[in-house]
């Protein structure tokens, strides 16, 4: 048997400042604009079908966690799926809200919503407890990656322009970094295999993928703004250069494949403390937005 077919060692779990944010967005109605990210065609039908794989996928992920939870013996680690699951059932009902206003501009949120329902029902039913974990882990560093980018770089930020959809995307940012490692660290405490650990990568990258391409295109057919070719042409070369395709991104998605990776291994300290403060602290920003 090779070392990747050992169970990974779990270790000390270090403590993390996490907390469950019970958060109330709204969407007046005219409050959006038709292509509501900076006017860019592609990036707004992108962010509508991501959005749309959040309240099914978010609730695929609680599920893998709770199932293994049991397993747990670390009080941290069990402190900490508290607050994740907690943190995934806000960020699942929000994006429930903004997917049906998105719903009613013209994006076909609902077919997403519903493939997404019955694959991870599929996933859940075929799929062994450490597998599933696995795929929740692997998809959660998708998740980090992209939300440090966005916390990080002011050319994503801008991306967003200044609508409730921003703060959306920011908040949600913000606490999937809080718990990148949650999942992770949990896969590793039920004594998931670094081979497994890595084909579950594989697995959950082509499927998310294809679903992000497939559904986009779709939802862009039905977009009259489509088939204007200057529109087109322009928001294909505004993604080329996307932040969130940059390099570095990419890479820091490859290195889950690293022996021995760790979310940890990307530090995102001192930019959670800065976004805590700037949306929470005593002039914070979406205070009104604490239900």
């Amino acid at each position: 048997m090779s070392a990747s077919d050992h169970p990974v060692p779990a270790r000390t779990v270090p403590s993390r400042t996490m907390k469950v944010r019970r958060m109330r967005f709204a969407y007046p109605k005219g409050g959006l604009r038709r292509h509501y990210a900076d006017g860019d065609l592609i990036l707004s039908h992108v962010v509508a079908v991501l959005s749309a794989t959040f309240p099914k996928g978010e609730d695929f992920f609680v599920r893998s966690v709770r199932v293994c939870s049991g397993q747990i013996t670390d009080p941290e680690l069990k402190r900490q799926v508290k607050t994740f699951i907690g943190q995934e059932v806000v960020h699942g009902r929000e994006h429930d809200t903004l997917n049906a206003q998105l719903r009613s501009m013209g994006y076909p949120t609902h077919w997403v919503d519903a493939f997404v329902k019955r694959s991870t029902r599929l996933g859940l039913r075929l799929m062994p407890p450490r597998a599933s974990l696995g795929h929740t882990a692997a998809l959660e560093h998708y998740t980090a990656t992209l939300a440090e980018c966005l916390l990080t770089d002011p050319r994503a930020q801008a991306l967003l322009g200044d609508t409730e959809v921003r703060n959306v995307l920011l908040w949600h940012a913000l606490e999937e970094s809080e718990h990148k490692s949650v999942a992770f660290d949990v896969y590793r405490a039920v004594g998931g295999s670094e081979r497994l650990r890595r084909r579950t990568m594989i697995e959950a990258s082509a499927g998310l993928l294809g679903v992000t391409i497939i559904f986009t295109i779709l939802s862009m057919l039905a977009d009259p703004a489509t088939y204007n070719p200057r529109r087109l042409a322009a928001s294909l070369r505004a993604l080329r250069h996307s932040p969130f395709l940059d390099e570095k991104v990419r890479a820091r998605i490859r290195a889950y494949q690293r022996p021995g990776f760790h979310p940890d291994d990307f530090d995102a300290t001192e930019i959670l403390a800065r976004w805590r403060t700037e949306f929470f602290g005593p002039d914070g920003a979406l205070l009104d937005r604490l239900a």
